[in-house]
């Protein structure tokens, strides 16, 4: 049987939130089967649990924010993107503030975190989401037009296409696939952070945005160059973190997917607009379980060891 996947132990963090730039503490929790990926706003005075949904997401300009009941928690897309990069079923994740840490800027401190814990095997199937029909959302025309799809896949693949008309960026591929049966999530897709220019980060601030972010957690670029000391971590860093968003987005459905993911231009909003029109459909997906474990898609059954 493929078996849903928790955590063998607590674990923390600490950080600053991107955009409010508040000090904020993590702390990681196993969970029991079916639980899915629980976020716990422990500040306020009645601690609010919000759980995964499509419906879950209530702002999507700039992160993925989750709300329940008036409470929230913004830039939730990396660390989500970690769990399913991992393969994480069940976990509670109690947060002191609004905002996930941002931490480097890209999932690979999350997977850090998720791997130092261990991973437990659970006695519960992992449950996962079939796209067994294509799903497309569509906005724009011509020139302005950004789509994202689903397409049945026995596996779970992504391919991303950005179009960006910078001088860095045109240097770098602006396409990429990326298939979760590689196993190579972490060295692949997790470090590469998010990224912004100058002048949107100086607008930004003026609007009380961007308050936590710097070189130290993202790529930035003036009109010609990156200005990061460092450099790239990937020739195609860019379009490599919309992959990395994408699968952070695409998990609050609250499942892990079977399908192929395909997008051009997509951003938080279109990605979470494709599992509402998704969930929508019932007659486009069903739920299904691997008893032979030899049944499921290659690398599914492997399990990230410690770090």
């Amino acid at each position: 049987m493929l078996q849903q996947r928790t955590l063998k132990a607590i674990t923390r963090a600490v950080g600053v939130g991107l955009h409010s730039g508040q000090r904020v503490e993590l702390t990681l929790r196993p969970a029991p089967v079916d639980t899915g990926i629980v976020f716990r706003r422990v500040d306020l005075p009645e601690p609010v649990e919000i759980a995964m949904t499509p419906e879950a997401v209530t702002d999507t300009r700039l992160a993925s924010t989750v709300s329940s009941g008036g409470a929230k928690v913004q830039t939730i897309e990396h660390l989500m993107s970690a769990c399913a990069g991992l393969g994480i079923d069940n976990l509670r994740i109690d947060i002191t503030a609004d905002e996930v840490p941002i931490l480097d800027g890209s999932a690979s401190s999350f997977v850090f975190l998720l791997q130092s814990a261990g991973i437990a095997l659970q006695q519960a199937p992992r449950r996962f989401i079939k796209v067994t029909r294509p799903v497309e959302v569509r906005e724009g025309e011509g020139a302005d037009v950004k789509w994202a799809r689903l397409d049945p896949y026995h596996g779970y693949k992504l391919s991303f296409e950005i179009d960006f008309d910078h001088r860095v960026v045109n240097s770098t591929g602006q396409r990429v696939e990326f298939d979760l049966g590689s196993g190579s999530y972490s060295r692949d897709i997790a470090r590469a952070r998010t990224f912004g220019f100058t002048k949107e980060v100086e607008y930004m601030r003026s609007k009380g945005l961007a308050l936590g972010g710097g070189l130290d957690n993202a790529i930035v670029m003036d009109d010609t160059k990156v200005l990061n000391a460092g450099g790239l971590r990937y020739d195609d860093e860019f379009v490599k973190h919309k992959i990395l968003d994408a699968m952070g987005d695409l998990y609050v459905v609250g499942r892990p997917l079977l399908a192929a993911y395909s997008a051009f231009r997509s951003g938080h909003a279109l990605n979470n607009k494709l599992l509402r029109a998704l969930m929508a459909q019932p007659e486009t997906w069903e739920v299904v379980t691997f008893d032979d474990e030899k049944r499921a898609p290659t690398g599914f059954a492997e399990v990230a060891r410690a770090w």
